[in-house]
């Protein structure tokens, strides 16, 4: 994810073409996919044919080699037709990157050329009952029995993990004796069983089917990626960086999306029929609008910076940094889309049939401050700050 060095990194991929095409197809099964909370498989799909999965994937495995501000400009793209496509997205590239930065040799030999030919879509397996999503801490625990690493976990939200090809779980570490002796492991769901319990009808991000899963099997230990007991590293240096700047691009994508379909009504000839585009109150609110999705924007691509710089990121004025662009992000563009609703009223703001589609933005976007909830991050936040006395920014 970062070189450690402060040397410029290769220039972006230009993935206009690939992204158009899974927007195109995003577009012509949303209103479905909402409506039933189906996942959007004919989306997962397109991911696959392009090449996408394999964003993060070294070119010698295949992949197409791409870095995190890829993934940031991808994420913002795919928010743009549907957040939970997006979050999708975002989240498999969070967990490819764990493979590439932590797995062993032999298992990214194993894995990486798969995902590379969009064979793998990965999932993430981190919530446990009465701990939510909080990363270090882990209840079910890793068995060992003849060399081989056994499985028992139950996790309440699995992202798309139905359809999934391969899980990356966390769990309490073989013989650990605390909660967070954490390791992570993939397991293919061929080595599983897989149990689905619960119906998904959510408010918002329907078309994400995060469904409870139960999992049951065995790996084998070089399953294990990075170290036993070492997933405080990974969380620091890929899962919480990986999150917060995928996560956020995509609100912004969300958040931009519904703002652009605004201004295309408002410009349009029946759009200037029905709405004064001189009244100072919808001037306003077209202006917070646009301000917030600035801001976001802004402290996005410094967090970028600081995460592409190669930095130490458990210093703590950039686990700060990486935790206001998630807050700041996830109540700024739900904030935003307020704003539209506000300013064309009831009927593009609120039913479901207007084409600026705000009223599923908003739906979609009420689950951003709750995704790895915002009252935690203030919490581990109040800590970090006591120990920068000097009011340091990254």
């Amino acid at each position: 994810m970062s070189t450690g060095s402060s040397a410029p990194g290769p220039a972006p991929l230009d993935l206009t073409a690939p992204l158009a095409e899974v927007a195109a197809v995003t577009e012509q099964h949303l209103t479905h996919t909402d409506r039933t909370a189906a996942f959007p498989v004919d989306a997962l799909d397109a991911l696959r044919r392009t090449g996408l999965l394999g964003l993060l994937v070294p070119t010698e495995y295949g992949g197409l080699g791409g870095t995190v501000r890829d993934v940031v400009a991808a994420a913002q793209t795919l928010g743009r037709s549907d957040m939970s496509l997006g979050m999708i997205f975002a989240m498999h590239c969070q967990q490819s990157a764990a493979l590439v930065r932590y797995g062993n040799e032999r298992l990214r030999k194993e894995l990486l050329p798969g995902i590379a030919a969009g064979e793998s879509y990965l999932a993430s397996v981190t919530t446990e009952a009465g701990k939510g999503g909080h990363l270090l801490s882990a209840q079910a625990q890793l068995g060992d029995h003849d060399g081989q690493l056994v499985i028992d976990r139950f996790a309440p939200i699995v992202t798309g993990g139905a359809h999934a090809d391969g899980f990356l779980i966390t769990m309490r570490s073989a013989g650990a004796a605390t909660a967070n002796d954490v390791s992570l492991v993939y397991a293919h769901r061929d080595q599983l069983g897989i149990g689905a319990s619960g119906d998904w009808q959510p408010m918002g991000m329907r078309a994400s089917h995060s469904v409870a899963l139960k999992l049951t099997g065995r790996v084998p230990g070089h399953q294990v990626v990075g170290e036993q007991g070492a997933f405080h590293e990974i969380a620091t240096q890929v899962f919480g960086p990986l999150a917060h700047l995928g996560w956020s691009a995509v609100w912004l994508g969300t958040a931009a999306g519904a703002l652009s379909r605004v201004l295309r009504l408002l410009r349009s000839p029946a759009g200037r029929e029905r709405f004064d585009p001189s009244s100072e109150l919808l001037l306003t609110r077209i202006s917070r609008s646009r301000q917030r999705l600035d801001a976001v924007h802004a402290l996005l691509q410094q967090t970028l910076r600081t995460v592409e710089s190669g930095a130490d990121l458990s210093v703590p004025a950039r686990q700060l940094q990486l935790n206001a662009l998630k807050i700041t992000a996830s109540e700024q563009c739900l904030a935003a889309v307020d704003d539209l609703v506000s300013a064309v009223g009831l009927r593009h703001g609120y039913l479901k049939d207007s084409p600026t589609r705000l009223e599923l933005a908003l739906r979609d976007l009420r689950s951003a401050p709750l995704n790895y909830s915002n009252d935690r991050l203030h919490l581990a936040d109040g800590r970090l700050a006591l120990r920068d006395q000097g009011v340091s920014f990254a």
